[in-house]
């Protein structure tokens, strides 16, 4: 997961950490092959059908096989590297997961490596799960995961590089000493995992949050260190929620109060406010808090209370869990990965060989607000847009359809801004409407109202059979006009047995004083949208039976009887990001 960077460990205690490695690794080199096979990703025994039109293009995957959490990103000598969760035998979720590793010098164009973690010794041989990378002084980057031990058990363990001098990080040794965390009293032993990120607090010892659970009370749990060997719990987890269940892949990292730069995850000053995030068991749903980290009492209180439910802030409202962010020192941001899982049936993900993807990489920083995070994709995404075609001042007027033609509607980026006349005339709203996404439900594409639903029609037939519609409702509240943003699936495919749930959020902008903006990327069968510039972000997948590869359409919509005013469009083809072997990667 995310890493850090930091100049203030002792050399001393830097020294007991290295020394204790190189006197009692045990040789647990994970240069040898997983389960028999050779770890190169090309040469894993499992075929794909040829003909892949959900297969993305520009969206990092392996060539085959199941993928979900991404952990330990970060950027080392000159070199991004993502390690991730990775199933080597087939497309579904396995019985012992490993980490597979790829590395970059862009976040967009991807070299897969060999397998970093394999599951290999009584503390890790049932699974190597999730966890963090941190870099230590003199960069000496190490890893804690979860490895689930010989008893089925959740324990923490430790890793570092081979070879420091090596910038790709091709081979890690386990410590001997693995568990260095064990499940602490009353705690379930398939409760505690994901360990995060580790910082440094004033006092000099490293903190590390690993989640779970006791009773139905999910938590963040804290430990310290001196010589990231040795951990001890503290008697009070960081921060916890009654009946929220079981928290995983927890984050925690502070974000500047003004502007956009990213901050080193161990930075506490008046300058910067602490963002806690929980990926939730129950739902599968990512949410966060922001709030004040107290390093003397190691708790964090958040701005305002967290509940597990609609009414609190998310980073993504569709297919967006077990993400993780890192401090991209090389570019001064902070940086937010995330798995995005099928929506198809489990017999799809075999016919087809693979299953899951990464989201593009996002930068992610605080609202002018303070009230709320904002992300954008990198700017590298930039990088592959091609063939360009705009549509400038176009009014949309009730029942409107545009298509927008001349580019490849299945691998496309798209922007988008609406100007609104005569908001008065929007709908009003009813304060019963708590739910965003039970709201959009209700109100699908299909059902007119006033100022809305506006915005594209992506991956559609020429007819419009399939489409999937990512629009927005605009109402009149109490003060101030609502906007709500909608990604309605219902009709996305003419395939049965696909999850077409319909996601929905509110979007905190006044369009009557500015324009409602959209931008969506759209990657055959993923599709990340952002309003208002990433205020509001909804990922889905969808899985279209006619409207693939050129048989995909795009058009901007207005079912509103109110017009609306395409200010500009902007869309471009973009081109396939390179994924390839590690033989390619030249230093």
């Amino acid at each position: 997961m995310a890493f850090l960077v930091s100049n203030t460990m002792t050399s001393p205690a830097l020294m007991v950490l290295l020394c204790c490695f190189l006197l009692i690794a045990n040789g647990a080199h994970q240069s040898e092959a997983c389960y028999g096979t050779n770890q190169k990703l090309q040469s894993l025994q499992v075929s794909a059908p040829a003909n892949q039109p959900y297969l993305t293009s520009y969206h990092f995957r392996p060539p085959q096989n199941w993928i979900n959490d991404p952990n330990g990103p970060m950027y080392y000598k000159g070199v991004y590297h993502l390690f991730y969760q990775y199933n080597p035998l087939g497309p579904l979720f396995g019985d012992k997961m490993i980490w597979a590793h790829s590395v970059s010098y862009d976040l967009i164009n991807w070299i897969h490596l060999s397998h970093a973690l394999c599951p290999s010794g009584p503390y890790d041989i049932n699974s190597c799960w999730s966890g963090s990378v941190t870099i230590l002084p003199g960069d000496k980057p190490f890893i804690l995961y979860t490895g689930i031990d010989a008893s089925g058990q959740q324990v923490q363990n430790l890793a570092m590089p081979e070879n420091l001098s090596d910038p790709l990080l091709k081979d890690w040794v386990k410590f001997s000493g693995n568990p260095v965390m064990t499940p602490p009293n009353g705690v379930k032993d398939d409760m505690f995992r994901d360990p995060t990120t580790a910082w440094q607090a004033p006092d000099g010892r490293w903190r590390v949050l690993v989640g779970g659970q006791i009773d139905n009370e999910g938590m963040a749990f804290v430990y310290w260190s001196w010589d990231f060997i040795h951990w001890t719990k503290l008697d009070h987890p960081l921060y916890s929620v009654q009946e929220t269940g079981m928290w995983e892949c927890p984050d925690i990292f502070p974000v500047s109060i003004n502007g956009t730069i990213g901050v080193d995850t161990s930075v506490l000053n008046p300058g910067v406010k602490h963002v806690l995030k929980t990926s939730l068991f129950s739902d599968k749903h990512d949410y966060y808090v922001l709030g004040t980290y107290d390093p003397q009492m190691d708790i964090f209180s958040p701005d305002t209370d967290f509940h597990g439910n609609s009414n609190d802030l998310r980073y993504d409202y569709g297919k967006f869990y077990a993400s993780k962010t890192f401090f991209d020192s090389a570019k001064n941001r902070r940086v937010l990965w995330a798995w995005a899982n099928e929506s198809d049936s489990t017999q799809d993900d075999i016919d087809k060989g693979w299953s899951g993807v990464q989201t593009v990489p996002r930068a992610i920083w605080l609202d002018k607000s303070g009230k709320q995070l904002v992300q954008w994709p990198v700017e590298e995404i930039e990088t592959l847009r091609g063939k360009q075609v705009s549509i400038h001042d176009k009014e949309l007027g009730s029942g409107s359809i545009v298509e927008v033609s001349g580019i490849t509607a299945s691998q496309v980026d798209v922007e988008i801004d609406f100007e609104l006349p005569e908001l008065e005339e929007a709908e009003l709203f009813d304060p019963a409407w708590v739910d965003p996404q039970q709201l959009c439900n209700d109100k699908n594409a299909s059902i007119q109202g006033r100022f809305g639903p506006f915005g594209l029609l992506i991956l559609a037939t020429e007819d419009l059979t399939e489409k999937t519609a990512i629009f927005f409702r605009i109402f009149k509240g109490q003060n101030k006009y609502v906007v709500l943003m909608c990604s309605d699936h219902s009709r996305s495919s003419l395939k049965e047995d696909l999850d077409k749930t319909t996601y929905g959020a509110f979007v905190d902008i006044d369009p009557h004083h500015g324009k409602v903006s959209l931008r969506s990327l759209v990657d055959h069968s993923i599709v990340e949208s952002f309003a208002a510039r990433g205020k509001t972000c909804i990922t889905t997948r969808v899985y279209p039976k006619v409207a693939v590869e050129n048989e995909a359409h795009l058009f901007a919509f207005n079912n509103g009887t109110q017009s609306v005013v395409i200010s500009s469009l902007n869309a471009w083809n973009m081109n396939q990001a390179r994924l390839s072997e590690e033989e390619s990667f030249k230093l």
